[in-house]
């Protein structure tokens, strides 16, 4: 199952996945938001190798999520493997400079189901497809637009 969404950000592509690459502002956001997060690799700079592991409560339950960075190609595009009990699936964050000014952001998030009640959780998210579609473009709107007012706050 995939969900995608694009957004034009007035903001230079280097500039744009600059502030994609603040891990820990988004490190810090999943915490105050609930989430454990824990990095778990010894890399000091940002790249291929990168891991996290993330705890957080869904549907009543505590969940358990690996994260790892497994494409950068600086500034065009990050694709992360994500898996957790049952699930796995890969989350691409793509660049493409449209002028000096503006840059195309495509996020896509795709999930995999391993097991019978993976199977069931997809296929009740498929049922809610499109309102889960339109939440998920609102986010990515929202984040695009909060990250052009701080780019340009900060120009």
């Amino acid at each position: 199952m995939k969900f995608s969404a694009r957004e034009d950000v007035a903001a230079p592509i280097d500039k744009v996945f600059e502030a994609l690459n603040d891990f820990e502002g988004f490190e810090r956001q999943a915490m105050r938001r609930g989430a454990d997060v824990q990095r778990v690799d010894p890399l000091t700079q940002a790249g291929v190798g990168m891991r996290w592991k993330v705890y957080f409560k869904m549907r009543g339950r505590r969940r358990e999520l690996d994260l790892e960075l497994t494409r950068y190609d600086a500034p065009n595009e990050m694709v992360f493997d994500v898996a957790s009990t049952g699930i796995t699936g890969t989350f691409g964050i793509e660049l493409l400079a449209l002028s000096r000014s503006r840059t195309r952001m495509s996020l896509a998030l795709d999930i995999l189901p391993l097991t019978l009640s993976a199977r069931l959780f997809v296929q009740s998210l498929r049922l809610a497809k499109s309102s889960l579609n339109k939440r998920f473009k609102l986010r990515v709107a929202e984040y695009a637009k909060g990250l052009e007012e701080r780019l340009q706050r900060s120009a």
